[in-house]
Order: C-alpha cells, then structure tokens, then sequence
C-alpha cells in the first residue's frame, strides 16, 4: 500500500513502521519477528497488518524506501562534466569510503536477496531491479567511454562491487584501493581511457566527498 494512498495517522503509522524496520533488519537481518519490529516502532500488530499484507511486505517496502539514498551516496551527479572512466571510479572510490564506516553492512540489495533466498520474495524483485540499476549505469558509461564490449564490462564492474562488498562485511580484509584499482585494470583491458569522449583528456577534478554515513 502506497504511503500517499494514506490518511495522515496511516502514514505516521507506516513510517514509524518502516523506520523501525529498517533500523532492525540493518543491525540484525531480515528475519526479525514482527513482533519485534512493531514493538521498536510503537505500533500494534493489527495495525501493521491493515498496513502491509505481511512479513514479507514490510521487508520489500523498507528496502525500496532504503534504495534512494544508497544509490545516491554511491553514484555520480548526473552530467558532472566528468570522463565516463571518472564517473565509473566514483562509485569504488565511494565505496572504500564507506567501508571503513561501523555501520557499513555493505550492499542491503545482496545482503537481502541472500537472506530471503527465494528469487520470487519481493524483497529480491526490488533488489534484482536495482543491482540491474547499477550495471545499466556501468554499461552507460562504457558504451559513452568507447569500451570494446560494454555489456561485459558492466557486469565485470558489477561482480568487483559486490565482491568487494561481501569482503568489507565479513572483514576479510581492508579494501585499501583494490576495489578501484581492480575497477581501473578492467577499463584498461575494455580500452577506455582517462579522456572524455567530447573533451581533451585533461583531468576533470574531483568533488571533495562528503564524510556521510551509508544510509540505512
């Protein structure tokens, strides 16, 4: 049920709901009782229930009203005036920014498809369709930078973040720039270069980024 389909106190409800969802399942996962998620938001379970057809539900909700903010503390400004090869590292360099971070969990898509473990859960319907996101901003971009095989190199880059997020998490070790250079090295092979397709080659410099933490 979609929060502007609400009256005022529904929409209260509903957001104090998926605040404390999403709190929850970021600190211990999505299989959290309702009972316990209620309790965290105040909210009684008959009227969760009026509100969210289910457990299920109020996972895919919460993920989807997450989704936003974590692509944008990741993503470049759209026409940033940056190479394609600038815009693609962007998204590594903001990553091993994050990862440092205690409540860096990495990305909730993956964590959360992994813990539903059905590919029909809604939950894993809205994570497949924002990881597909990602990889469609990847082959944008290589196809922009002159890339011998975009749609390869878009998923090359996409299995580097994930990797590298998955290894943030369980701590394997620091990422300490493997991410972005690995990025880099795969540009290298693809053949897209520093320059941008319509400038110079001059370097393009950087935003300073901004010392947030990853949304929840």
């Amino acid at each position: 049920m979609g929060n502007q389909t609400l009256p005022a106190g529904a929409a209260s409800t509903r957001a104090r709901l998926l605040d404390a969802a999403a709190k929850l399942f970021h600190e211990q996962g999505i299989h959290v009782g309702v009972d316990a998620v209620c309790r965290e938001a105040g909210v009684s379970k008959r009227s969760m229930y009026q509100l969210f057809a289910g457990k299920d539900d109020l996972v895919a909700a919460s993920l989807e009203r997450s989704a936003p903010g974590f692509s944008a503390a990741l993503l470049p400004a759209p026409d940033d005036g940056r190479s394609p090869r600038e815009r693609i590292l962007h998204v590594f360099e903001r990553l091993e920014h994050l990862e440092p971070m205690q409540d860096f969990l990495g990305c909730p898509f993956v964590a959360t498809a992994v813990q539903a473990k059905s590919p029909d859960h809604p939950a894993s319907v809205i994570a497949r369709r924002h990881k597909d996101g990602l990889t469609d901003f990847f082959r944008h971009e290589a196809h922009r930078g002159g890339a011998r095989d975009p749609e390869l190199l878009a998923r090359q880059l996409t299995m580097v973040f994930d990797g590298a997020s998955a290894r943030s998490v369980v701590q394997a070790h620091e990422l300490d720039g493997l991410a972005v250079t690995t990025a880099g090295a795969l540009m290298d092979i693809a053949g897209i270069g520093s320059s941008s397709p319509d400038g110079d080659g001059a370097p393009v410099p950087r935003a300073a980024q901004p010392a947030t933490s990853p949304p929840r």
